[in-house]
């Protein structure tokens, strides 16, 4: 019958540096394989960002246009109530 530590050399046992250098290294090789879906889902996380900011800034700018709009004819109709109805004698 064979012995166990006859099947072939043992594995020497790994030290703590050496286990980290290890998980780092598969750390590494994750995310060379997946870098480019990385991008691509980070490109499209900014792209949706900054279509918000831009949605929300015309929003207000639009938002803050229609409301000079408003005061402007009001400011208009004020005038045109002070000055009176617009008769035939006074036109």
């Amino acid at each position: 019958m064979a012995e166990k530590g006859a099947e072939g050399p043992a594995k020497p046992a790994l030290t703590a540096a050496q286990l980290q250098l290890s998980r780092r290294r598969q750390e590494l090789d994750y995310w060379k394989k997946n870098a480019s879906r990385l991008r691509g889902r980070n490109l499209l996380t900014g792209m949706a960002i900054g279509a918000f900011v831009v949605g929300m800034f015309s929003y207000t700018i639009l938002s803050v246009k229609q409301e000079r709009i408003v005061e402007e004819l009001d400011d208009e109709v004020k005038i045109q109530i002070l000055r009176g109805p617009r008769t035939g004698a006074n036109s």
